[in-house]
């Protein structure tokens, strides 16, 4: 069975995105029905030296649409929130890459493949070939990121399972 660049990324993307769009909405949910203020749960790690849940938001948003639109460019490199995020905020963020992971087409994405393009950190860059990048970096790092905001979430109580995680499902019609 052939896959296309499309199928594999941006198909992929938008199930975790879905995911992780269900699980701010409950987090959200149960911050109100709790009477704990979000902005708690924005601030939070799971252990002093790991980054707080608004930078794994922000980083599952950056690694899929952002990922996306550094393959168009040839480049792509790790970015921060640059103002502080509020709950609604996060949510916006991933709304907003929903949106622009559903406006690509499959024609579009599929004729990036084979192109060159490179991970940049300061001076550094890493060569890779868009698919590369996409199936080696981005989708380990979206994952990465999706399951510790997953994490801190369940570590404040909110009642989320593995589904809850897996986003829709792309049964057979």
């Amino acid at each position: 069975m052939a896959i296309s660049l499309y199928d594999a990324t941006v198909v992929s993307f938008l199930q975790t995105l879905g995911g992780v769009s269900g699980f701010l909405e409950r987090g959200l949910a149960h911050c109100q029905d709790s009477g704990i203020d979000p902005q708690e749960i924005v601030d939070t790690r799971l252990f002093p030296d790991m980054a707080p849940f608004a930078f794994q938001v922000f980083s599952v948003a950056h690694h899929s649409r952002g990922a996306m639109e550094g393959v168009k460019a040839g480049v792509f490199s790790p970015a921060s929130p640059t103002t502080p995020l509020s709950y609604a905020d996060l949510q916006k963020l991933v709304a907003d890459a929903i949106a622009a992971l559903t406006a690509l087409t499959p024609a579009e994405v599929d004729a990036l493949e084979g192109r060159d393009m490179a991970f940049q950190f300061g001076e550094r860059k890493m060569p890779f070939t868009v698919e590369g990048f996409l199936l080696s970096f981005s989708m380990p790092n979206l994952h990465f990121h999706a399951t510790t905001a997953y994490d801190i979430l369940r570590s404040k109580g909110v009642p989320l399972g593995k589904r809850d995680y897996m986003g829709k499902l792309r049964l057979k019609a």
